[in-house]
């Protein structure tokens, strides 16, 4: 039998579709020669979710993501239906965490099973859980950033205009100190002659400092020659018998404060002192009777007749002295 060239054409044809067909499935990530289960997640944000993406777990691809549907519903919400290999195991209260696939910023879903759990049936719901990715923390990081920026940018243009403000004020202070150093050079222009004399003053003044100087040096040597003629001196030795006279007194003293000698038992001693004063009143007294009644302690006799002797009360107290005068001396 022989087949004509247009069937042929035509099977080829055929052939190729269905060859590109599944093979773009295959590319898609379907698996035509492995049973799958599929199970459901729903989630508030995909976050650019497609058909196709993987599904890992521990960083292993276990399946794809088979379908993604909007349940308008439910506050349009995600429905996400996920193809899983069959001998995975998958318990009730797993987990299907939507994460970023690297910096380009694709997306994943990680499972995350808990081993405890009974076996979820297939067409089983999933938990829905997000993990902040990498572009979430960019963007979290970034913003903060961009408002010290623009807070930055409006001090940066606050203090330019004040940065104006002062260039208008640095203008105008050189133009007084412009006018300033004017000023300046036409009073030295007008006091030239007098600041002449004053610097002809000046030299005078240092030529006379020069001579000063010359008359002071003889002045000085003879200071320096007395200097020397007063560490000649003896003053060591000086200052040693001053230093023993000091302690000669101070040993004096300190006899005197513990009632050693003469002054110190008359300083020490209250008997003593006391017997000195009765002693120096009774003879104030003696020299009292004395000065008044003189005839009680002296008696004169001009012939030679002695008279009584004066009798006194207090014969203690009392002194006659005689004194004879020949009668021949008073005829001479």
């Amino acid at each position: 039998m022989k087949i004509s060239q247009e069937v042929k054409v035509g099977l080829l044809a055929v052939v190729s579709l269905l060859m590109f067909y599944y093979g773009f499935r295959f590319l898609k990530g379907s698996d035509f020669f492995s049973s799958t289960n599929k199970y459901q997640v729903i989630y508030d944000n995909i976050d650019g979710l497609v058909p196709s993406n993987p599904v890992r777990i521990n960083g292993l691809s276990v399946g794809r993501v088979k379908s993604i549907e909007i349940l308008q519903n439910q506050g349009n919400k995600l429905l996400v239906t996920l193809e899983l290999n069959k001998t995975i195991r998958v318990t009730q209260g797993s987990k299907a965490v939507l994460d970023d696939d690297g910096l380009l910023g694709g997306k994943l879903i990680k499972l995350s099973i808990d081993p405890k759990g009974a076996t979820l049936e297939d067409g089983g719901m999933l938990v829905a859980t997000k993990e902040s990715g990498l572009s979430a923390l960019i963007r979290e990081k970034t913003l903060p950033v961009l408002n010290n920026v623009d807070s930055l940018t409006f001090q940066l243009n606050r203090v330019v205009a004040q940065f104006d403000q002062t260039g208008v004020m640095l203008k105008q202070t050189l133009q007084s100190a412009n006018a300033g150093v004017k000023t300046l050079d036409l009073t030295i222009a007008e006091n030239r002659a007098g600041l002449k004399a004053t610097l002809a003053n000046v030299s005078h003044l240092s030529a006379s400092l020069v001579e000063t100087e010359k008359m002071l040096k003889p002045i000085l040597s003879k200071a320096d020659t007395f200097a020397d003629s007063l560490q000649g001196l003896q003053l060591k030795q000086t200052l040693l018998t001053v230093n023993k006279t000091v302690d000669n007194l101070q040993k004096i003293l300190a006899d005197v404060n513990n009632g050693r000698g003469s002054l110190g038992k008359l300083t020490s001693d209250e008997q003593l002192y006391r017997n000195v004063n009765a002693t120096a009143a009774s003879l104030e007294k003696l020299l009292t009777d004395l000065r008044e009644h003189p005839k009680r302690y002296v008696q004169f006799s001009l012939f030679g007749k002695k008279e009584q002797p004066y009798t006194s009360p207090t014969p203690a107290a009392s002194t006659t002295i005689t004194t004879v005068i020949p009668a021949d001396s008073t005829k001479k």
